[in-house]
């Protein structure tokens, strides 16, 4: 019987293989062909990111959103993005050389391609050789940064997972690309939707102790303060909240980042997009920190005034005088001077500002320094201010203050300076309309003779020009 309902079995299943077989046809449905084979596209359809960053230039100065490319022509670079970590999202950045070498005669650039397709590191490795069909695609920007998509003359849409496979075409070559070195004060505009590596950097001391993307307050991405040892110049890090190394601890060593240099959603300030926690080589257990000195945050503010300015007795574009001040430049042309807006970002009447965008100066260091403050012959002193800024990118501005400077620019920088952590300073990402309070910051565990410098550090480069303002600084005391 056993032997019966065994060979029913199998006549059973035979039948059902003759079914398949007689329904699927081996020349439709065979096993697929991943492989890739070489491309062969002639010359002269091959065009250059420099070409096609120029047309999309002219057409924004044309009064143009986007240009459509029209004609029959290739676009080859190289992969240097990856989603596998989950920091990238249906996106494809590639740029046209795999060393960070950028020859004047043919700048090294970089764009993003926009589709609607995860996983792509499955089909484009990182370092893939690619040749994108342009006929038909938009150049536009998207987040701040030159896109390639499908769209029109307003915007740039994404290519369709139906399509990209036969417009972002593989190449079997798959390179090994050399980020570039740089440093941060150095990056521009033309570095975006490239590699890039800074050196000598480290996660900002008020960070320590957070993850890449997990904390509370994330909501899509982790923005990481980031600062150059060598200059103290700030980027955000930034990684998604899909990655799957958000919860890792961002490394508080010291040493190297390799990432995309971006924008982030909104373009309001440059960022590097790590591929995933290994582009972050905090290897060093040295830190850079400068000296900080705290009191913590006085609950009140004391009835006497010690020193007071509102800048209202200075001139629209003068540098600031008078009232015991120090205007001293350290570096660059320019230093702090009178302003008055009724803008957007208004002014409290009339205010300090410090402005780098237009100065020609590589770099911009700017000291604004109070007369000498005795704290020895009342109690109860404290610190307040305001300050605004506009578009701050990577220039950044300190309170700090000294007890050994004495009194001459020759000596500024030789004297030693400790920030003073707890008064609050306008941070990029805070809203450019807004003018924010320091907050009673308490100097009563201070003796002697102490100045307070309010220290600009930027350049006349797009990524370091900010726009910083200070106004109504008051140093009280209880009688």
């Amino acid at each position: 019987m056993k032997r019966i309902e065994k060979i029913l079995a199998l006549l059973v299943f035979a039948n059902m293989l003759l079914f398949v077989n007689s329904c699927i046809k081996d020349d439709d449905y065979g096993i697929p062909d991943i492989s890739v084979s070489e491309l062969e596209i002639p010359q002269n359809q091959i065009t250059t990111f420099k070409a096609i960053k120029s047309l999309y230039e002219q057409a924004v100065n044309g009064g143009n959103a986007t240009v459509v490319i029209q004609d029959d022509v290739y676009l080859e670079g190289y992969v240097v993005s990856s989603d596998k970590a989950g920091n990238f999202f249906e996106e494809l950045i590639i740029q046209n050389k795999i060393d960070g070498s950028n020859p004047e005669n043919d700048p090294r650039l970089g764009f993003k391609i926009d589709i609607n397709k995860s996983n792509l590191s499955d089909t484009y490795q990182f370092g893939q050789k690619v040749y994108v069909k342009l006929n038909g695609l938009t150049i536009g920007e998207t987040s701040g940064v030159i896109t390639i998509g499908k769209g029109d003359a307003v915007n740039v849409k994404q290519i369709q997972a139906s399509e990209y496979r036969d417009i972002v075409l593989r190449s079997t070559e798959i390179a090994e690309i050399q980020a570039k070195v740089i440093n941060l004060e150095d990056l521009t505009e033309a570095d975006e939707n490239t590699l890039i590596q800074l050196n000598n950097m480290q996660l900002n001391r008020f960070e320590l102790g957070a993850t890449f993307a997990s904390e509370s307050f994330d909501e899509f991405d982790g923005l990481r303060l980031l600062e150059s040892c060598d200059s103290g110049v700030q980027v955000i890090m930034q990684t998604s909240t899909f990655s799957d190394f958000k919860a890792l601890l961002v490394p508080e060593g010291n040493g190297s980042v390799v990432g995309v240099y971006s924008r982030d959603f909104r373009d309001d300030f440059s960022v590097i997009l790590p591929l995933s926690s290994a582009s972050v080589n905090f290897d060093s257990a040295k830190r850079c920190d400068p000296l900080e000195f705290s009191c913590g945050i006085a609950s009140t503010f004391g009835t006497e005034n010690l020193f007071f300015e509102d800048f209202e007795s200075q001139r629209n574009n003068r540098l600031v005088e008078g009232n015991g001040w120090t205007n001293y430049i350290e570096a660059g042309s320019e230093g702090w001077e009178g302003w008055s807006s009724t803008s957007t970002n208004a002014s409290l009447g009339r205010s300090a500002r410090f402005q780098s965008a237009s100065s020609g100066d590589t770099k911009n260091i700017g000291w604004l320094i109070t007369p000498a403050i005795n704290l020895d012959t009342q109690e109860g002193e404290t610190l307040r201010f305001k300050t605004s800024n506009s578009r701050a990118d990577s220039s950044f501005m300190e309170v700090l203050y000294s007890q050994d400077w004495d009194g001459t620019e020759a000596n500024v920088t030789s004297a030693t300076w400790s920030i003073l952590s707890d008064a609050y300073v306008v941070k990029d990402s805070d809203s450019f309309v807004t003018w924010f309070n320091s907050g009673n910051v308490d100097l009563s565990c201070l003796s002697g003779t102490i100045h307070i410098a309010f220290k600009y550090t930027g350049g006349d480069k797009e990524s370091f020009d900010g726009l910083y303002e200070l106004d109504d600084v008051s140093i009280d005391y209880v009688p």
